[in-house]
């Protein structure tokens, strides 16, 4: 183990919670070999979480972990949605939470502060006062902050993705269901104004029969994991590129998932994964460590491939494409490609949506959109821009989960999401090292995905919450 993984698991405290090796170092064969056994795993289901209502909660009282990249931002969005008390924040560097608390000055927010060490978030989330944990930190923190805040009878709300093992998958979902408190991976994307559109369209049967989807996170971040003081503390995100596999599927996945229904009427059943060679990354490596020996350590790890693309055939017989390239000199790209037996859509380059050899016009596309713009989008599809947030996704996304949870009703991602559409990142590492052999896909629904109801996207039961813009 390099010294500067060594100094980033003494430093975040993963070593003592026995993270040293899975994940965050590359898998080692023996971990392969474990991931090809928990794929197999059967599981008995003690509560199904998927249609689950909690009792209303008219304030959701939040604490905050994590105020270094993504924090800050919740932080802002949550200040603006009423009903919302954010009585807690919490990260590691004292500085961090100072910053983020002169932020909400002016508003009626007065959270109480943690900082200081790797384990002051537990003594956040011990408060009784608090109904939601909202988890920003690194990816190997999520699934520890996630089945603590339950087993201490809080919701969870976790950035993506919500594990990084199989196993931590697993814990996700048998904690939630027997504490009986929702664990939300925030998939931001799944509220993004195509991808909900194509939602609508595809509830209204618009495609057909759905036979394929395509989604991806195609973004050069070369320059930002490479950048000391960037956000990402001691370097995290880039020693997560020391695996090989796709590393950040949930993006285009999630919105895929939700239009094909899986977990909800279809089930993933086995995957394939294939990388380029690390063509950039190493080579980038050596070029900063020549003019900063900083990038020492750095310059001779073995890193993923350029490129990684995943297939996923589902139970019903439908196609699933996922891509992951975050180096490469590409535009900006999820594809969010949803082809059904009457008509397609696809978001990048451009967004158009075909039923033959051409894209619909200008007109025509206009028409679609007054048609299948969702109810949420309506509602606060404009003040979620003016807030931000991704363009505003961020901001739904905020507001729906607040939603659901002051007025009772089922939250759009439930923790078997969170668990499955996670797995791909150990599931594509195993089938990249065994020569792109398939692997099964764990069930974590046990079989309950054949009668769980789709996600609703209308606004039944709930909308009435405020926002302060």
């Amino acid at each position: 183990m390099s010294n500067k993984r060594r100094d980033f698991l003494k430093i975040s405290g993963l070593a003592g919670m026995g993270l040293v090796g899975a994940g965050i170092s590359g898998f080692s064969q023996e971990q392969l070999d474990q991931v090809k056994i928990q794929s197999l795993r059967k599981h008995n289901q003690r509560f199904n979480m998927s249609g689950f209502a909690a009792p209303k909660i008219n304030t959701v009282r939040v604490g905050v972990i994590g105020l270094g990249m993504r924090g800050p931002g919740a932080v802002n969005r949550l200040s603006k949605i009423e009903g919302v008390e954010i009585k807690a924040l919490c990260d590691l560097r004292p500085e961090m939470v100072d910053k983020v608390v002169k932020s909400l000055e002016g508003t009626p927010h007065k959270p109480v502060t943690y900082s200081g060490s790797s384990y002051a978030w537990k003594k956040m989330v011990d408060r009784d006062d608090l109904d939601l944990i909202y988890i920003a930190t690194p990816w190997q923190w999520h699934t520890p902050m996630a089945v603590y805040a339950m087993e201490s009878g809080k919701h969870a709300a976790t950035e993506v993705p919500a594990a990084v093992t199989l196993e931590e998958c697993w814990q996700l979902v048998e904690t939630s269901e027997r504490t009986k408190k929702h664990c939300m991976m925030l998939e931001n994307c799944c509220y993004d104004f195509f991808e909900l559109m194509t939602l609508s369209m595809a509830r209204d049967g618009y495609f057909g029969e759905i036979i394929h989807g395509e989604g991806a996170y195609i973004h050069d971040l070369m320059d930002l994991n490479f950048k000391k003081g960037s956000g990402y503390q001691e370097m995290w995100r880039l020693i997560e590129n020391f695996r090989d596999g796709n590393l950040y599927p949930t993006h285009g996945l999630g919105p895929i998932c939700q239009i094909m229904d899986i977990n909800r009427g279809d089930q993933m059943d086995y995957l394939t994964s294939l990388s380029s060679k690390d063509f950039m990354m190493q080579a980038h490596a050596q070029k900063l460590a020549a003019e900063d020996s900083y990038y020492n350590s750095f310059a001779n790890e073995r890193y993923r491939g350029n490129m990684n693309t995943t297939m996923v055939k589902t139970k019903k017989g439908r196609s699933i494409m996922i891509q992951h390239d975050v180096t490469s000199p590409r535009p900006y790209s999820r594809i969010h490609l949803v082809s059904g037996t009457k008509a397609m859509a696809q978001k990048w380059p451009q967004e158009g949506v075909s039923d033959g050899h051409g894209w619909l016009k200008e007109e025509d596309m206009k028409a679609l959109q007054e048609k299948y713009t969702p109810e949420i989008v309506r509602k606060v599809g404009e003040m979620a821009k003016q807030i931000g947030g991704h363009g505003g996704m961020d901001f739904m996304m905020d507001w729906r989960m607040i939603d659901c949870l002051r007025n009772g009703l089922p939250l759009d991602q439930d923790v078997y999401d969170a668990a499955l559409w996670s797995a791909i990142t150990p599931l594509s590492e195993w089938s990249v090292a065994n020569r792109s052999n398939s692997i099964d896909v764990p069930d974590f629904t046990a079989g309950s995905w054949q009668s769980n109801k789709p996600v609703d996207i209308t606004l039944a039961g709930g909308g009435t919450t405020g926002v302060r813009v």
